[in-house]
């Protein structure tokens, strides 16, 4: 049983969740609440990737599931990695030494439809990036006139000091603001006018990003040196996590295709033929032959109609179809024919009726009040105990 739910509730899934639905929940919120996308939202991405370090951990899961947070904390098990670290790691980034050598880099989140993962297809995506100053070369200023920052005296840091508690104080370091982290600076006439010092500009790049057949959800594509540039630093990557939609028809499952298929009464006893268009706008013909009884929720399948395997895009899946058969409504079959009818039918269950038996009447279930009667349950099972709710629709 499951101490406390605090770090399954900040990924909003069940402590019961798997590994992939964890991975599945980290990486929306992390694209949510990264500070690049979102600043205000600093605390809640750190909190985030905090419960996620120690959810995908099995040996930290097992330990916080049995005496929560504390139990981790005492264990000497706290989180020793950085959100941003976790964040880099988790989308094909590097760890801490990596981005010293490296820009950061940047992430987008990218909506694709089925389509384009089943047929393969290339989006136009519009970027703005950092670029190094082309007219100070990337200095900020005029050459030998920077001067030390008077706000942070140099450090490249600011230090603030927090009271969180009685008697309990907290010491904050973030980056100088003036300086941005240089521990230098020009003054207002020495500074580009160009990039205003900041010895970056903001520029548009296009680029254009291949979706291979077979791509799944979640899947990166990465454009290696295209993330932000800063002055003495290799570019960083920019890393495309693909986002699929739900389709209308087709779910997707590894590299399976199921689907829903409703028919008639008549067609589940007496054979069918349906057509299927597939993603690529193909047209397929199934056939059940006559007497070969489809039953309500039966499922079949078609060989190599799946989603192409990636990078063997001549092999594909299955698709299954699940069958939802569609019986008449009351009073289709006029009375006289009834007979005739169960004569074609398998004989009917006999059942044995004794004197003692009691003969009650089947009536149809009043959905509205129904729900209407256990919405005011909610409000009188303190005061008068829980009360029967289900009523039949008189006729």
């Amino acid at each position: 049983m499951v101490h406390e739910t605090g770090y399954y509730d900040l990924l909003g899934i069940n402590p019961k969740a798997s590994q992939d639905d964890l991975k599945k929940a980290y990486r929306k919120l992390a694209l949510k609440y990264h500070p690049d996308k979102n600043p205000d939202e600093g605390e809640k991405f750190k909190l985030i990737s905090q419960a996620y370090e120690v959810l995908s951990n099995p040996e930290k899961r097992g330990l916080y599931d049995q005496g929560g947070e504390q139990a981790i904390k005492e264990g000497g098990m706290s989180g020793g990695t950085s959100p941003m670290d976790m964040f880099n790691m988790f989308f094909g980034g590097g760890g801490r030494m990596q981005r010293e050598r490296r820009g950061k880099n940047v992430v987008h989140q990218l909506r694709v439809t089925l389509d384009e993962m089943y047929k393969g297809s290339s989006r136009k995506l519009g970027l703005q990036k950092s670029v190094i100053c082309e007219k100070c070369e990337g200095y900020g200023g005029k050459k030998g006139a920077l001067e030390k920052c008077s706000t942070c005296k140099g450090r490249g840091v600011q230090v603030k000091m927090q009271q969180i508690g009685p008697g309990m104080i907290q010491q904050i370091q973030s980056m100088c603001a003036d300086c941005q982290g240089q521990g230098e600076k020009f003054n207002s006439k020495d500074r580009c006018k160009s990039c205003n010092g900041r010895k970056v500009e903001r520029k548009k790049k296009v680029l254009e990003v291949h979706i291979d057949k077979g791509m799944r959800d979640g899947q990166k594509i990465t454009f290696t040196g295209e993330g932000d540039q800063e002055p003495g630093l290799e570019p960083g990557d920019v890393i495309i996590v693909l986002d699929q939609k739900e389709h209308p028809v087709f779910q997707r499952k590894v590299n399976n295709l199921t689907m829903k298929m409703n028919i008639k009464l008549a067609e589940a006893l007496c054979g069918f033929k349906k057509t299927i268009q597939t993603l690529d706008d193909r047209m397929l013909i199934i056939t059940s032959q006559p007497g070969e009884v489809i039953k309500h929720n039966a499922v079949k399948c078609i060989q190599n109609e799946g989603v192409p395997i990636y990078k063997e895009p001549f092999e594909k899946g299955q698709l299954f179809i699940q069958f939802q058969v569609e019986f008449p409504e009351t009073g289709w079959l006029p009375e006289h024919l009834v007979f005739q009818l169960e004569r074609l039918l398998p004989p009917r269950e006999e059942v044995m009726i004794t004197d003692d038996m009691e003969d009650v009447q089947l009536c149809e279930v009043d959905v509205r009040t129904q729900q209407r009667s256990a919405s005011g349950e909610a409000y009188e099972e303190d005061e008068e105990g829980p009360r029967s709710g289900v009523q039949c629709q008189t006729q």
